[in-house]
């Protein structure tokens, strides 16, 4: 949400910045050409008043001292600020020009020159920007006598040093709305992070209740009022739905429990009905196998949940000597059963587990492969340790399933239709990912070629960072079946 939610923050804030920016940069360049035009206006206006005495002899110079002294100013003003200056009369023709054969631009057809002649002073060029290098600046002042225009002063102007100045003060503009964006940006991920460490510490209390962690909970602290309220309204949820699920489960647990008895005597009735009738009466068969299917169904809910509610004893464990122990006390039946039972892999791997509800794990995953492997086959357990985990390999050459079905393996109760003559309750699978959840474990199904199931159990080697939160396997293991 970061990714998303950070992105749409800093475009609003860069138009902002440049909705701000933009007209600064623009009134910052007008300020900078007015001063100038303001300038080169006093600076006709002073040429306009000599002139008077060069167009004037009346007026208390002669002509030629006025003229010497107004060309003397022209030249020093060139020299010295490099702007072409000159008086001029009504058709253009120059009084005095500095630098000499200067002739002002455009002649009287000029804009300048017939706004000067009309009585106005120039009001300047259009803007002028830091990238327009052929552009000067072109100011006239009209030269007035008892109120009509004799002459016109004009002033050319290289745009040089207009231009630096405006591009230096965009400069010092970008470099502020550089560090105003930093500062916004900045701002921005502050801002991001209140808004969704709710939302962050939300999602993992949900994935964590999603993964069987039932005591997650929110603090309802930090972010927006509404976020705080969602925590509390998500902490409210969770108690309610951790209710019912041990209601359900101490409901499961007792039901199985008190089942558990009177179905024991019914048995031993049947039993002794039994001896009353003749060996091979079909009926007390089949009604004894039920009530043998029945028990075992019961002692599979038990168990599951009691895997339900016992806390994982997490601890380091060498994995490979479990499981070489377990693979062991396997022998026996593998060897009734005419199935090759073999182990390979290191001696020693350490890993992050319940000793307990691991071995009743392996149990029941090996319990379900020799039970499907045919006599004559194999039953393969493989150790191999990873960077961050331990992978258990168990691999059978038995049927194996269909896709379809290792879709819907672990669901409780569910037994494959091909398999429904072998015992089994269908919750073998379910109380063997029951255990490794609250370990901290995974568990995986697939094909093993070039026919049977491969289960793989990954451990990991390290403790999580955060405690586990979940219930943890039984003290015993339990019945397995597809």
């Amino acid at each position: 949400m970061r990714s998303r939610l950070l992105p749409l923050l800093i475009v609003l804030l860069a138009g902002v910045l440049l909705a701000l920016g933009v007209p600064l940069a623009t009134s910052q360049a007008r300020s900078e050409q007015q001063r100038v035009i303001v300038d080169r206006i006093d600076d006709t206006a002073r040429f306009a008043s000599l002139a008077l005495y060069v167009v004037d002899p009346a007026a208390g110079e002669s002509s030629d001292e006025a003229a010497t002294t107004l060309r003397a100013d022209l030249a020093r003003y060139h020299e010295v600020y490099g702007i072409r200056a000159g008086v001029f009369q009504r058709d253009a023709t120059a009084v005095a020009v500095a630098p000499g054969g200067w002739a002002a631009p455009g002649g009287a057809a000029s804009q300048e020159f017939a706004e000067a002649l009309a009585g106005r002073r120039s009001q300047g060029p259009s803007q002028v920007w830091p990238w327009e290098d052929d552009r000067r600046l072109i100011v006239a002042s009209p030269v007035i006598r008892d109120g009509d225009v004799v002459a016109v002063v004009l002033t050319d102007s290289p745009t040089g040093p207009l231009r630096s100045r405006i591009l230096r003060g965009w400069l010092a503009i970008a470099a502020g709305e550089a560090a105003a964006m930093l500062l916004a940006v900045g701002a921005a991920f502050r801002l991001a992070g209140w808004v969704l460490r709710p939302v962050r510490v939300l999602d993992k209390a949900t994935h964590e209740i999603a993964t069987g962690r039932l005591t997650a909970r929110v603090a309802p602290a930090g972010g927006p009022p509404e976020l705080r309220r969602l925590a509390r309204s998500f902490n409210e949820m969770a108690d309610n739905v951790e209710e019912v699920l041990r209601r359900q489960r101490a409901f499961v647990a007792d039901a199985s429990h008190q089942l558990r008895n009177p179905l024991s005597a019914l048995l031993l009735r049947i039993d002794l009905l039994g001896l009353e009738l003749p060996d091979d009466n079909e009926e007390v068969a089949s009604v004894r196998a039920e009530g043998q299917r029945l028990a075992r169904v019961l002692d599979s809910l038990l168990d599951l949940a009691i895997a339900e509610h016992t806390t994982a004893d997490l601890r380091i464990t060498d994995v490979a000597a479990l499981v070489a122990e377990r693979v062991a006390a396997w022998h026996p039946v593998a060897d009734r059963r005419g199935v090759a039972l073999r182990l390979t892999g290191p001696a020693a791997v350490t890993g992050w587990a319940d000793p307990i509800g691991l071995s009743s794990a392996l149990d029941a995953i090996v319990d379900n492969a020799l039970k499907f492997t045919p006599g004559g086959g194999e039953v393969r357990v493989t150790v191999s340790a990873g960077r961050d985990t331990v992978a258990l390999a168990i691999a059978d050459n038995g049927p194996g399933l269909s896709d379809a079905e290792l879709e819907r393996i672990g669901d409780r109760f569910w037994r494959s239709g091909r398999h429904q003559n072998v015992s089994g309750s269908g919750l073998g699978l379910s109380i063997v990912a029951t255990l490794l959840a609250a370990a901290g474990a995974d568990i995986s199904y697939a094909r093993n070629e070039p026919h049977g199931l491969r289960v793989t159990v990954t451990v990991p080697r390290n403790a999580p960072e955060v405690p586990a939160l979940t219930t943890a396997g039984p003290q015993r293991p339990g019945p397995s079946g597809v």
